[in-house]
């Protein structure tokens, strides 16, 4: 695979969440903070509009798209961080563009926005490539 610098690739990671992917990823991760998990608690004590995705499960989705480009075994460097929530029903879209090219390494920006075009996820990578 060539590799220019401003290539960008996207890829729609999850259409329409759902509550039930997000309570299977507190399962999967141990994190069952109830802001996550209990709409009642989420809602009526601490005042958001609903429960919401963690953020290592947006990271996760992010990661893997980095993955699927890079392969795992080629990547250096992955990190970010989270800029919006992410709710029940959204769809996710992550944008990986190339920012650098020298010799074999490749280095990524990475955004993660939903479908009203908010970043709910900025982010960097690096991998060596061949």
């Amino acid at each position: 695979m060539s590799w220019q610098v401003g290539e960008t690739r996207e890829t729609v990671v999850v259409d329409d969440l759902k509550r039930t992917q997000i309570v299977q990823y507190a399962g999967a991760s141990g994190d069952y903070n109830p802001l996550h998990t209990d709409e009642v608690f989420a809602t009526q004590v601490a005042g958001y509009p609903s429960v919401f995705a963690h953020g290592m499960l947006t990271m996760g989705m992010t990661g893997r798209v980095v993955t699927d480009l890079v392969g795992a075994e080629a990547l250096t460097r992955f990190g970010g961080r989270f800029t919006a929530q992410v709710w029940p029903g959204d769809t996710l879209t992550v944008r990986a563009t190339v920012a650098a090219v020298d010799g074999d390494v490749v280095e990524l920006t990475v955004s993660t926005v939903n479908q009203d075009g908010t970043d709910v996820f900025t982010g960097y990578a690096a991998a060596h490539v061949s």
